[in-house]
This record gives structure tokens, C-alpha cells and sequence, in this order.
């Protein structure tokens, strides 16, 4: 019965209300993005986010990944999912056809990361990015101190087997931004999961999100 449920269940949460059971950088996506709206998750797993997004916000969500496993767990879970690569594949999208294009921890790992968020601009009204800082000070002291490409809790592959291809740190990413003259209309750092200083980010922050537009 419907009163035997969770009250979050039946209830969509409101923009900025956290919303539970999702890797840090994906909550807060999922807080920022606005009921209703329409939105492409590119990269996007086995559809975690869609899924939270639909359940509690009424996202109108698809999304493109390109591991058949992952795709075949997101069409599992009810959502709209098809298999596609981020390098090749966007120019088949629409301009303009969704209010959020979503890129969570898969830039570092495209070929032309440039072309790929110029892509997510032109389809998205709005897009959110998220990657890991490879300038975050234990990079660094791993670099200085052994002299060898890191492997870390949240970077964890030797550097023979790791899909990152590209290594951003966010001041590059800034950099990027201001190139392309792109707007910026957010940005969360993160340490641990947990929110960190945006002054001492380069440094400090392990993951970055961005919410851009054109």
C-alpha cells in the first residue's frame, strides 16, 4: 500500500534537496538539475543517475554508454539507453534537444575532450561535467616522491591499463572554459565525497563538477 512506502518515495524531491544512494559528484548533479526538465546522460553506467532522476525529480532522461553490460543494466532498470560512443556518436543528437547534457567521469577517458563538450553545448541548454583532479596533492607527492604515474583509491589502474587517456586538473579546465568562452553557472569540489574549498581546489579536490552553457 501506498502508506507503507517511504514518503520520499511518493514525493519528488525539490532542487537542492540531496538525494540519497548516488556517488558524491552525481548527487550533486541530481540536486541541481530541475524537475521535469529533459535531459542526455552521456556515459551514463548502468543508469544510476537517470533512474534517481526519474523516481525523484520526473527527468524525462536518455542516455548513451558504451559498455553493452552497463546498457543492458540501465534497460533493466525501465530507462531509455542505447549503446554509443561519446567521441563519434553525438553529432546524431539535435542542437538545443535537451535542457541538460550530463558527462560524469567519462571526459578524461574521450579522445578529443574538447570537441566532445562542445558537442554536449550544442545539444544541452546546460551541461554538467564531472572528472577527477589529477593535479590533487597526492598526485603530486606520488609524482615527486616515486617518480611513477599514480595509482590511488579513486584512480586506481596501472598506467598501462587505464582508460584516462587525457589528465585535467581543474585549473586546466578553467583554462578550457575561458579558451572557448564558455559561461560557468556552477562548480562543486570535492575531498573524501565531502565539499572542499574552491580557493585551494587545484590543490585540494579530488573530483570537480561544472555546470556550463554556450
Amino acid at each position: 500500500m501506498p502508506g507503507d512506502e517511504p514518503h520520499r518515495r511518493w514525493f519528488p524531491a525539490r532542487r537542492g534537496e540531496r538525494v540519497t544512494g548516488l556517488r558524491p559528484d552525481l548527487q550533486i548533479i541530481a540536486q541541481n538539475v530541475t524537475p521535469g526538465a529533459r535531459v542526455l546522460d552521456i556515459g551514463c553506467g548502468d543508469g544510476a543517475l537517470m533512474a534517481a532522476l526519474r523516481d525523484t525529480r520526473q527527468v524525462r532522461a536518455r542516455g548513451l554508454e558504451l559498455d553493452p553490460a552497463n546498457v543492458s543494466a540501465a534497460v533493466a532498470r525501465g530507462l531509455s539507453v542505447i549503446q554509443g560512443d561519446a567521441d563519434t556518436d553525438l553529432a546524431d543528437y539535435p542542437s538545443d534537444s535537451v535542457d541538460y547534457a550530463i558527462l560524469s567521469q567519462t571526459l578524461q577517458t574521450t579522445r578529443a575532450p574538447h570537441l566532445v563538450l562542445e558537442q554536449l553545448l550544442r545539444i544541452g541548454r546546460q551541461a554538467f561535467v564531472s572528472f577527477p583532479n589529477f593535479a590533487h596533492w597526492r598526485i603530486r607527492l606520488s609524482l615527486a616522491t616515486q617518480g611513477r604515474m599514480p595509482v590511488t583509491r579513486l584512480l586506481p589502474e596501472s598506467w598501462y591499463d587505464t582508460p584516462n587517456i587525457h589528465h585535467v586538473s581543474i585549473e586546466d579546465f578553467r583554462d578550457l572554459i575561458a579558451a572557448r568562452g564558455w559561461a560557468c553557472d556552477g562548480q562543486w569540489f570535492l575531498s573524501g565525497g565531502k565539499p572542499t574549498s574552491r580557493g585551494m581546489a587545484n590543490l585540494l579536490a579530488e573530483h570537480a563538477v561544472f555546470l556550463l552553457r554556450r
